[in-house]
């Protein structure tokens, strides 16, 4: 080993503690941008070969009641690849010992296979009898659902009884929520499919449809679609047709990826920029006190290149272990956020993304941040010639910023006249240790402030707005007198406010509550 190496070593066993932070610190950036880009791209990569491989549609749209022989219609349409209409219902369900309310989403199943938003199915079969069902297992796995389960659900003001064949996982609701909700909740909505034929003789929409799903051609255009779609679909109660970025499962699960992406972009920096910084603190004031040491090198014969790249190399030093000990973290946080995100989102298969390339630039990133903070002081004192280096340094040369017109200095007590000639000789340390701190009060008051608004969020709804006790809503059509019709009118509901509420309508026709 040369002389430099041998100093370098004792130089890091000597200031340990500050190699050490810095290399946490850098630890903690590299860390970061290998959790949230690797965790980004594994569930980027197994959402889009799920979607792939069970047929995961491109536009979706509603009507009221749409015969079928509009599919064809549709599927004639340019730009259209496969159509499938389903008829979807919203049902309260009774689960035997839960006494909160349930809902579930009844989707009928084609007969023969399916053309979009396939099922993948976790155990069990396809229903093959009326009352047989398929249920999402989110909500199997809430509420402790086993195959050949039995629980009650109203459907069009009839209590029947659906045994579970299977258990299975939908692309449409990676995200199962329950319209209305602004979150989901596993235990109190669930997904039942069912055959065709069964739902639409009880919901009197045989040959009909009332969801619509279509897959496009690639490269086609979805507005001109979209367009076709909502002028055939006008006449029979279409509301207006969306593409994928507007499904509700696709667009909560593609908000959480977009927060991971802007984490691994956003908070790497800020620890690189930090670690920059804490290298040529350390840097500067390691060389400032070497001024001897280095006049006594060159003097010796060792060329500033020399000196510059010995410190150098005690930066990249710190910063090559900082990597590794981020490296180790981020593969091993990333493998455990990636399987629990899978496990969250009920992905059926899961495919972990590690690209060499992701490491290849964060070692670079790192190592350049580091190599920049401690540019300007090895610049500083590499180059000094080996008498003036081995003298002390010079004190800093203060100027007068306004003249002789400065005369807010002798209304200024002396210390305080120190303080800010010493501040202004610096601006831009100045301004970065102001901006330092205005971010770190703006973090505290906006961490603090949501919690506030959260608080106010919720009494605001439930002990302003909605200050009912209970609610309960019949479902089988409008009451007239003491009597109940079931005409298919608008369902009426009441709200009973710290008394039990009174429900005089037969009990197979209204909602759990």
């Amino acid at each position: 080993m040369s002389v430099l190496h041998l100093k370098l070593l004792r130089e890091l066993v000597r200031l340990w503690a500050q190699a050490l932070a810095i290399a946490m610190v850098i630890a903690a950036g590299v860390a970061t941008l290998i959790i949230g880009v690797g965790t980004y791209q594994s569930l980027d990569r197994t959402r889009a070969v799920y979607y792939e491989r069970n047929d995961f549609a491109d536009i979706f749209a509603n009507a009221t009641r749409a015969p079928q022989s509009l599919l064809a219609e549709i599927r004639a349409i340019d730009g259209v690849l496969t159509v499938d209409g389903r008829i979807t219902e919203l049902a309260p369900a009774s689960v035997e010992g839960i006494d909160e309310p349930v809902s579930v989403l009844l989707i009928s199943l084609p007969a023969g296979p399916q053309p979009l938003n396939r099922l993948y199915m976790r155990s069990g079969r396809l229903p093959e009898l009326g009352h047989e069902a398929v249920v999402s297992e989110s909500f199997a796995d809430a509420r402790g659902l086993e195959l050949w389960s039995q629980f009650s659900v109203i459907m069009n003001g009839d209590l029947r009884q659906i045994s579970i064949v299977g258990i299975a996982l939908s692309p449409d609701y990676i995200y199962a929520m329950m319209p209305g909700e602004v979150m989901p909740s596993e235990g109190r909505f669930g997904v039942l499919w069912l055959p065709e034929a069964s739902l639409a003789s009880m919901y009197d929409l045989q040959a009909a449809f009332n969801t619509l799903s279509i897959k496009l051609m690639p490269g086609a255009s979805s507005a001109s679609v979209r367009s076709e779609v909502d002028r055939i679909l006008a006449p029979f109660g279409g509301i207006g047709s969306y593409d994928r970025s507007q499904q509700v499962s696709h667009a909560y699960l593609d908000a959480e990826l977009t927060q991971l992406r802007g984490m691994s972009i956003v908070l790497p920096p800020v620890f690189l920029l930090v670690a920059a910084f804490l290298v040529n603190m350390t840097l500067a004031r390691l060389i400032a006190l070497e001024r001897e040491q280095i006049g006594l090198l060159k003097a010796l014969g060792y060329s500033s290149w020399a000196i510059a790249i010995h410190y150098v190399q005690f930066v990249m030093l710190i910063a090559l272990v900082g990597t590794s000990i981020g490296f180790a973290f981020g593969t091993w946080a990333g493998n455990g956020m990636t399987e629990l995100y899978a496990r969250y989102y009920s992905f059926p298969v899961l495919i972990f993304s590690r690209d060499p390339m992701l490491y290849v630039i964060a070692t670079c990133v790192t190592v350049g941040s580091a190599v920049t903070g401690a540019m300007q002081a090895v610049r500083r004192a590499a180059w000094l010639p080996p008498a003036v280096a081995m003298l002390p340094p010079a004190p800093p040369t203060y100027r007068q910023l306004l003249g002789n017109r400065g005369h807010w200095r002798s209304s200024l007590p002396q210390l305080w006249t120190i303080v800010a000639r010493h501040l202004l000789h610096w601006p831009w340390r100045t301004f970065g240790g102001i901006a330092g701190m205005a971010a770190a009060c703006a973090i505290l008051v906006g961490s603090l402030w949501s919690i506030g608004a959260m608080n106010f969020m919720v009494d605001y709804t439930f002990n302003r707005t909605e200050r009912q006790d209970a609610m309960a809503k019949c479902l089988g059509g409008e009451r007239v007198g003491s009597q109940h019709s079931r005409s298919p009118k608008p369902s009426w509901s009441f709200i009973a406010t710290h008394k039990q509420p009174e429900c005089r309508c037969p009990a197979d026709l209204c909602g759990p509550v």
